[in-house]
Formats: C-alpha cells, structure tokens, sequence
C-alpha cells in the first residue's frame, strides 16, 4: 500500500503544481501589465511596483488552490483509467476508497491551508498592498490616475479621466460632492498634472472646458463659466496623512469580524456582510476537498490521460462552481436566504453529489 500511496501521490503533486504556476500565471498576466505600466509610464519604483506583486499572490492563490486541485485529481485519476491500471489496482483487491483515501486527505490539509491563508494571509497582504499605494500616492501622485475608472483620493474631488498618457489626459470630468448641495462638476477636453519640484503640492491644469461656479447672490446654486486654462492645487501629502486607512471587510480576520459584529450589533446596524465574509472564508477553504472529492470519479469517466481534456473538465466544473458561489453570495446580501445558507449551499450541493458519485463509481 505504501508504494501505491507514494505512486498515486507522485502523480498527483505533479499535476498539481503544473496546474498552480498555469492558472497563477494566467490570473497574473493583466496585473502584471498594470503593473509595468507603473514602472514604464508613470515612474514608480521597482521596489514598490514588486511590493504590489508579492501582496497580490496571496489573494491569487486562494482562486488557484482549490481549482489545481480540481484539475490535478481529474489528470490523475483520468491516466489511471484511460491506461487501465485503475482496472488493474481493482482487480487486485484494493478499493476505490483506499486508493482515493490519499489525495482525500490531502483534500483536508489543503483545506486547512487555505483557511489560513483566506483568514490571515490574504487579508493582511491585501491592506499591506493598500499602505504601499498610498505611499506611492504620496510620492507620485500621478500614479494614482487610472483611465475609465472613478478616482478617489484628491481631496473632496472624484474625478473620470477617459484618456491617459503619462502625464497628459484627455476628456476629464471631475465633480465636488457637497451635502445638501449641487454636485459642482468641471469639464475640459485635455490637461495636464504636475508636481511641484520639492513639494508634495500637486497642479491639474485644464484646456478648454467648463466649470460650475457658485453663484454670489445664491451659493446654493451655480452657473456655467467658460476657460481656456483652469488650475486645481491639491496638497497630497497633507491630505493622506489626514486620511487614516481603515480595513475593509474582506480584509478582517475572523477574529476581528467577530468584534466588528458585535460593535455594528451594539448600533443596531445590519451584520449580513460580515457573516457573509466570514462564511466566505471557510467556504472557499473546504473548496479544495470538495472538488477533490467530486474530481476523482468524474476523472475515472472522462478516461483520457490527454491534459488538455482534464483542464477542460476542471475550468467548466469550477466555472459552475463558482458562479453558484456568486450566486449564494449576492442572495445573502440581498436578505433572499440566511449568510450560512447561501454561501455554504454551493459546497453542499457539490459535496452531496461527488460523494454519491464516488459511492457510484466506487460499486462498479
């Protein structure tokens, strides 16, 4: 039995880390490109731009563990069978049990793994990664511009840029949220952001626009002026030190999700979310059992030792997989079905029918 461990385990780890460094790989590529667009057309330093990376890996393994898994036990348990050594193991005597019993366990040690990671890794590399950018915000301010997206962090302004080069943009909408108020909005069709030498003073200029201006008979309302050249100074460095970082949910531990729930209780205000991410947690860390355990008969089916097959198998079950966790999950937040309910269904309904699967499989 020892050599029939090792050999089905050999088999298995093999698989299993082609499968991590391929999907790692993949998941990495658009950020890596983010990245590098840092380095390249904004001027961020190495060291900060490989903080970001070595911060992103965590979150990235939490996603790739559980399908590498997946896609492993089909590899494996596929060559078994398309080669018929499967037939020839169970013709001896030897069970599907004992010969699955290995990688099952390794299912739950995965499992334990992953919590760790999902629980205390993931979320203190994620606001780890928060700090970094708000330290480059502090020394490059320009890299905080991002095209297409809403950008936080200029003091009361958000502003949408449509296109970036380096430090030039074009079509840039930037509003001024005031309570109770008109939301002020200025509009140019191209600008400019410069730092001032030695300071952490920052300079938009824009070309050729309009900006909503109060009105000095009714401050509540404005009117429209015209320009050719506007400037906005905005002191970075003053306003981030004022801005104090906070973690978000997904970057609690269970340990401080459970002081939160009771802080948010005490004010009366809704605790959905944050037993929805403390079930998310433990959820996607079982993940790698549960789809190993529906993995090894759905390997034995397919019979075919052609990689390209197993990978296929793996990404269609995960993609269904996943989307039923979505899916558990937007119900939760919703108030549909109770957090434990919604996020946890998923890796029920998976359990029950890879384990009546395996029965199955294991009967024939």
């Amino acid at each position: 039995m020892k050599i029939l461990r090792d050999y089905v385990l050999k088999e298995f780890f093999h698989s299993f880390l082609l499968s991590v460094v391929v999907f790692t790989f993949v998941l990495l590529v658009g950020n890596i490109i983010q990245l590098a667009d840092l380095v390249i057309n904004k001027g961020v330093g190495i060291i900060s731009v490989l903080k970001l990376f070595l911060f992103l890996i965590p979150w990235l393994l939490s996603f790739t563990l559980p399908i590498a898994a997946l896609t492993a036990v089909i590899l494996t348990f596929g060559r078994f069978s398309g080669d018929g050594e499967l037939t020839a193991i169970r013709a001896s005597g030897i069970g599907l049990l004992r010969i699955s019993s290995p990688l099952l366990i390794v299912g739950i040690i995965f499992s334990f793994i992953a919590f760790f990671m999902n629980d205390q890794v993931s979320p203190n590399a994620s606001f780890a990664s928060r700090r970094v950018v708000k330290e480059i915000g502090m020394k490059n301010p320009a890299a905080m511009l991002e095209e297409g997206t809403f950008i936080r962090g200029f003091g009361n302004y958000v502003i949408f840029i449509y296109e970036i080069k380096g430090t030039k943009f074009r079509n840039i909408r930037i509003y001024q949220p005031q309570e109770g108020k008109t939301t002020r909005t200025i509009v140019a069709e191209s600008g400019e952001i410069n730092v001032q030498p030695g300071t952490s003073i920052v300079e938009l200029k824009l070309f050729n626009g309009t900006s909503e201006e109060p009105s000095p008979t009714d401050p509540d309302s404005f009117y429209k002026l015209n320009f050719k050249t506007y400037n906005m100074t905005v002191d970075v460095a003053k306003m981030m030190k004022q801005e104090k970082i906070q973690k978000k949910v997904r970057e609690m531990t269970v340990n401080e999700l459970m002081k939160e729930i009771k802080s948010v209780r005490m004010q009366k205000m809704d605790t959905t979310p944050l037993y929805v991410e403390i079930y998310k947690k433990i959820n996607m860390s079982i993940a790698s059992f549960v789809l190993i355990l529906m993995g090894i008969p759905l390997g034995i089916k397919a019979q075919r030792s052609e990689k390209s097959i197993g990978f296929g198998i793996s990404l269609l079950l995960f993609a269904i997989y996943w989307g039923a966790f979505l899916g558990g999950i937007a119900m939760s937040l919703r108030g549909v079905v109770l957090p434990i309910v919604g996020v946890s269904l998923p890796n029920a309904i998976f359990f029950i029918f890879g384990l009546v699967l395996f029965i199955h499989t294991a009967r024939r």
